[in-house]
């Protein structure tokens, strides 16, 4: 019972959300965004430590407009040892499409905004939550550039992040 107590808390702390300046992209084409995405980098949470060297999420399209989320980590770079796979569902909750809810078992929601996309390609986006605890940075090969990489922290400390505890786990270059 304990237990149970101590996982609530955990996870409601973890799906609150503290009113912030956090801003979000002006649209986001689902469409596009929809396919499979590599984690580049992190910050982890009770419900993501450090785990694996590959993760990927995958979204896709359900017949009732939701979207599909399987999130994947291996054991390491080759993809072919599945360490935790962890599946969930979202919903849009704004007309840009850039502010999700994602429920990972029911009744916890946390949230889950596109706050850095790559408009014209879709070739990296970040996600975020206006609690500013936690952060993604997502590509959808395994590698962005130095220099990518440098600019996507810039905007995101000029968004209000603490960056001290974010994790790269890229391959290595």
């Amino acid at each position: 019972m304990r237990l149970c107590a101590i996982l609530v808390l955990i996870i409601l702390g973890a799906c609150s959300a503290t009113p912030s300046n956090l801003r979000t992209v002006d649209s986001v084409d689902l469409n596009r965004y929809l396919g499979k995405w590599y984690q580049f980098a992190y910050i982890p949470s009770s419900f993501q430590p450090l785990e694996g060297a590959l993760s990927t999420a995958e979204y896709s399209l359900l017949p009732n407009g939701k979207i599909s989320v399987v999130n994947t980590t291996y054991e390491d770079w080759t993809g072919t040892q599945v360490r935790k796979v962890a599946k969930a569902k979202a919903w849009v909750v704004d007309p840009s499409n850039s502010k999700l809810k994602v429920r990972f078992f029911w009744p916890f929601t946390g949230n889950y905004w596109i706050i850095d996309l790559d408009h014209e390609n879709y070739s990296y986006a970040v996600v975020g939550e206006p609690g500013l605890k936690y952060v993604w940075i997502l590509s959808r090969s395994p590698l962005i550039s130095p220099e990518l990489f440098e600019q996507l922290k810039t905007r995101l400390v000029s968004q209000g992040y603490d960056l001290s505890k974010l994790v790269e786990t890229h391959p290595p270059r």
